[in-house]
Parts: C-alpha cells; sequence; structure tokens
C-alpha cells in the first residue's frame, strides 16, 4: 500500500488546536513527584517540561492528580511506537512493512495513520507528538458534574460554604471589609469574610438530615471538593475556596506536607530521644522555640521540661535590617536566623551545669539547621519534633501562651532587650504551677540543684 492511500478520499478537518505540552508519560512522571512531598520546581524538571508548564498543571488540577497513574495497556499504540510508524512512514514504507517492523497488525497501523495525523495541512502529515494528542483527547471521558447538573443541590452547597451569617435577632451582620479574591490563600493575619463556612463534610452529612427523602439532595465531600479545587470541573466558583477554614486556594499534596526539613535526619527524631525526657523523671531536658512579632521580630523561648523553668533569648536585628535589599542565601537579617540562634541557645544554656543540659527539642523551623554546631558546642543533644506536631512540645506552647500576656501577637518584639526579657522570665519563673504542687518554677529547679555537686552550678532566681 502506497503513502498517498492511507489519506485518499479522508476528509480535511480543521485542527481543534496547538496540541499541549507534554506528554502523558511526562504528566504522570510530574504527579508521581508531587505525590513523594517534592516541590512543583522539582517535579517540573523529573517530568522534562517546564516550571512554568508545571505550575500551569498544578493549578489548573487543583493540586490533585489530573491523570490516572495506571500504565497504558498493551492494546493500545504507545508512543515510543507512534515515534517508531513516523520514522518508518517518512522513509516511504507502507503500512504492512511498517505493521511487521513494530510488530502490530496491518489494520492498526492504518487506523493509526487515518486517524492521528496532523489536521493543520492540506495534505496531512503524521508526527508522533501530534498523534499522540489526538490520542490522549479522544480518549478523555468528560463527565458532567453533579454540582453543574443539579441547580437546587449547587445552591445548597453554596450557601452552606459562603453564605452570610446572621444575628440572633434575623438581621445580617456585615463582618470586616474584605478585598478581592486574587486566587491565592489569604494573608496572614488579614481579615476574612464571615460566612457560614461549613466544611465539605458538614454540607455532605448534613444533606441526608435535611432531604431524607430526596436522594438527587447526595453529594460526597471529594466531589465538592474537586469543584472547588479542579479548573473545569463545573458547578463552583473558584473564589470559593475562601470559604474553607484553611482559605487554600490549592489543594496541599498529603507527602508534601509530611516532608521534613534537610537539616533534619531520622537520627535526630524525636523518637529517638531517650524515655528519661518523656517520663520527666530526670531534669535537663529542654523544649524550645520561637514566638513571632511584627516585621519579622522574634524571641526565643527554653522551657525546662520537669521544673517549668524558663529562659528567654533575646534576638535583635542586624545591621542593614530594611536598610539593604535582601541577599539570596544571606545572613538573616531579622536577628533569627541559624547562627543567631544557636549563640543566643549556647550563650543561654552554658550558664548551667552539665547536668541540667541533656536534650533540647525543637521543631523542624530552619532557626536550629546548626544544631550538630550547637550540640558540639554546649555538649547538649538536640532532637526535632514531627512536622506539624505541636503537642510533643507541650510545655513549650503552653508557656509561649503565657508569654502571650507579655509580648502580645503583632507587637513588635525588637523593642525589649534582654534586661527586659530576664524581668520577664523571672515573673513567669516565680508564678507558682499547679503541676508543680503550687511550688515555683525557681524553686523547683532550686531544688534540684541542691542535688548536684556545687562545681558549675549557676544561681537562679
Amino acid at each position: 500500500m502506497g503513502r498517498s492511500s492511507v489519506v485518499v478520499g479522508r476528509p480535511l478537518v480543521g485542527s481543534p488546536g496547538r496540541p499541549g505540552v507534554g506528554r502523558r508519560e511526562d504528566r504522570q512522571r510530574f504527579w508521581v513527584e508531587i505525590a513523594r512531598g517534592v516541590s512543583t520546581r522539582e517535579a517540573s524538571v523529573v517530568a522534562g517540561v517546564s516550571v512554568t508548564v508545571g505550575q500551569r498543571w498544578f493549578r489548573e488540577a487543583g493540586g490533585m492528580p489530573s491523570i490516572s497513574q495506571a500504565r497504558v495497556s498493551g492494546r493500545y499504540v504507545s508512543f515510543a511506537e507512534r515515534e517508531e510508524i513516523a520514522l518508518l512512514r517518512a522513509q516511504e514504507l507502507g503500512v504492512r512493512q511498517i505493521a511487521r517492523r513494530i510488530g502490530r497488525s496491518a489494520s492498526t497501523v492504518s487506523r493509526e495513520l487515518r486517524r492521528n495525523a496532523a489536521t493543520g495541512h492540506r495534505r496531512p502529515e503524521y508526527r508522533a507528538s501530534t498523534a499522540q494528542w489526538h490520542a490522549d483527547r479522544r480518549a478523555r471521558r468528560p463527565k458532567t458534574a453533579k454540582l453543574a447538573d443539579n441547580d437546587a443541590l449547587r445552591a445548597y452547597v453554596q450557601d452552606r460554604l459562603a453564605g452570610r451569617i446572621t444575628h440572633p435577632d434575623g438581621y445580617r451582620r456585615p463582618g470586616p471589609l474584605v478585598g478581592r479574591w486574587n486566587g491565592r490563600r489569604h494573608g496572614r493575619r488579614a481579615d476574612r469574610r464571615w460566612t457560614w463556612a461549613w466544611s465539605p463534610e458538614q454540607i455532605a452529612h448534613r444533606l441526608v438530615l435535611d432531604y431524607p427523602e430526596d436522594e438527587t439532595m447526595r453529594i460526597s465531600h471529594e466531589a465538592i471538593y474537586q469543584a472547588l479545587y479542579v479548573q473545569g470541573r463545573g458547578g463552583l466558583r473558584r473564589e470559593l475556596t475562601a470559604s474553607l477554614r484553611t482559605g487554600r486556594a490549592l489543594r496541599q499534596p498529603r507527602e508534601r506536607s509530611r516532608r521534613g526539613r534537610p537539616h533534619v535526619t531520622p537520627g535526630v527524631m524525636i523518637s529517638q530521644r531517650p524515655a528519661e525526657a518523656a517520663d520527666r523523671a530526670v531534669p535537663g531536658h529542654w523544649e524550645g522555640d520561637l514566638i513571632l512579632g511584627s516585621d519579622s521580630s522574634a524571641i526565643g523561648t527554653l522551657v525546662e521540661r520537669t521544673t517549668r523553668f524558663t529562659m528567654l533569648l533575646h534576638l535583635p536585628r542586624m545591621p542593614g535590617h530594611h536598610q539593604t535589599p535582601p541577599v539570596k542565601n544571606g545572613p538573616a537579617l531579622a536577628g533569627h536566623g541559624a547562627e543567631a540562634v544557636r549563640n543566643a541557645i549556647a550563650a543561654q544554656i552554658t550558664t548551667l551545669p552539665t547536668q541540667l543540659r541533656r536534650s533540647l527539642t525543637w521543631d523542624q523551623g530552619a532557626e536550629l539547621a546548626q544544631h550538630t554546631q550547637l550540640r558540639i558546642q554546649t555538649g547538649t543533644e538536640i532532637y526535632f519534633c514531627d512536622p506539624h506536631s505541636p503537642w510533643q512540645r507541650g510545655t513549650n506552647e503552653n508557656t509561649n501562651g503565657l508569654l502571650r500576656q507579655y509580648f502580645p501577637k503583632g507587637t513588635d518584639l525588637t523593642r525589649w532587650d534582654h534586661h527586659d526579657l530576664d524581668t520577664v522570665a523571672t515573673a513567669l519563673n516565680q508564678r507558682p504551677r499547679k503541676t508543680l504542687g503550687w511550688r515555683t518554677p525557681a524553686e523547683a529547679l532550686n531544688d534540684k540543684l541542691q542535688s548536684i555537686p556545687t562545681t558549675n552550678v549557676a544561681t537562679t532566681t
């Protein structure tokens, strides 16, 4: 069969547009990497597409995989076979010759050349990339979303998500004035629109109670999430994501949220911390964190687990803050970079005897990236909590809540020097605690110090 015979009598149709960037295999590799928790930039590099394309894939899919990860069945022509067909076709080989070369039937090759040829020319030509695009487009099985078909169901879901709240007397309260939705997550500590803000799960289960006899008024919470996050899914506007509790405009891949910081290795995780630290029987095990204020100001906090004794770290801004443009990978001019925090912890904790500086537990913040140097400098073992697990440092979290009485959120914490911080720490350490039998942390720590040899013992107040 000659080359022209496969196109004789075939009507010329207009092209549906420019082929999309990235093949099915590229998209699959991209979403596999996203599921592993890597960034969109890194996933784009692995998939072999530009970062812009990867970001567009992620945004249009709402952060959820837009393509099945299952391997394509062998009954379908693969992209590698299409490349081979295109090369052999360019060599003027006939359909049966091509079929024998690639191990397919002649009818399969003939149908492939007829259906998936490029349509942008008067005489259709076969190109592997265009053929793959045609095949992928034809394989799609679009399904109308339930919220797009059912007006009553869509109105119910939208009202429970973004409906305006009212006073018990029945009149509507306007709430704060909120700017136009910009397609991103709401800003930190920014006003948000007052709505009913039911979660998709609450909506899905409440439908059964409100419409017990109407089976058409049923939808899963996952279908609501997809209608919110996936572009083109239909039914709900993307700006309704601002009514969700998180306010995220894109879904967060689960593994990305679990991914730890590069400086945290399995050997320094909290699971490796000795059991004596967990039962609070032995003093000298500390928990630490930063409390943040306005304009990137911060104060470091250290709390001893057994006695609740607190020490505060002075973290002043470095020269040049807000005076010189920031330098990528340069020093943290805000004052709570890794080096500044390491030096502040070392200066405070080395005032204690060795027996009272056994370990320090921190979250996975980058401010403790120099934990190895800190361990060598102070002789204190460093451990890190699991991601998003503040309860693993419960003593420190509770103390930070007490400190907010003196250092409220949204205030500039660099106003206070180390004398001020020592004053607040002393006040906190002289407050009776129920968990200590109404003794103060200072008294509890002094009792522990009495049982330690006087060598290298610091005075506490």
